[in-house]
């Protein structure tokens, strides 16, 4: 059984890394943030007031969370999520565990090219969500997002092709036989 989750910043690539990861191990691969956006129309709010939203209403991520634990405990899964490497750890789910960031222009960049807009728009964005998930994070669960102890591989991927990190993900994997 293979369980592998992609954790990281906004725009590190996580998404892009884990579609390929998919392909090249043929297992199934959830985004979890998904799930959160979903939620956030449901409420007919922006991301960025739902974060905050989600500050005072830890039922939201109680749920969330709920979901993304019995899709690791299932198995043969890529999970995709800030902290899905985080729920594996908490919950001793023996999980591969990948860290994704770069620097934040980078970042912005990526965003932009993605969803559009202004690369100073983006950096703001991303500050705003990162100190709100922050909040979040420490208050719900006393996880430190700057914490990357529990990771197997973190990876900087500004300067890298996905394939390089998709492939260096599975050395990784072998040499620490998850594969």
């Amino acid at each position: 059984m293979v369980i592998v989750t992609i954790s990281g910043t906004p725009g590190s690539g996580k998404s892009t890394v884990a579609k390929l990861l998919e392909k090249k191990l043929g297992i199934k691969y959830v985004y979890s943030g998904m799930l959160f956006r979903k939620q956030a129309e449901k409420y007919n709010m922006s991301l960025e007031k739902f974060g905050k939203y989600c500050e005072e209403h830890k039922e939201i991520d109680n749920e969330l969370d709920k979901q993304q634990i019995k899709l690791l405990k299932k198995g043969n899964i890529i999970l995709e999520g800030r902290l899905s490497g985080w729920l594996a750890y908490k919950n001793n789910i023996k999980a591969f565990k990948v860290l994704l960031d770069t620097n934040i222009d980078t970042r912005a960049k990526r965003i932009v090219k993605r969803e559009k807009g202004s690369v100073e728009k983006r950096k703001k964005e991303i500050v705003e969500r990162e100190r709100s998930e922050a909040v979040r994070y420490k208050k719900y669960y006393d996880i430190d997002l700057t914490d990357a102890s529990i990771y197997d591989v973190i990876i900087d991927t500004g300067d890298l092709k996905q394939d390089e990190i998709v492939d260096f993900i599975i050395e990784s994997m072998k040499e620490k036989h998850f594969l």
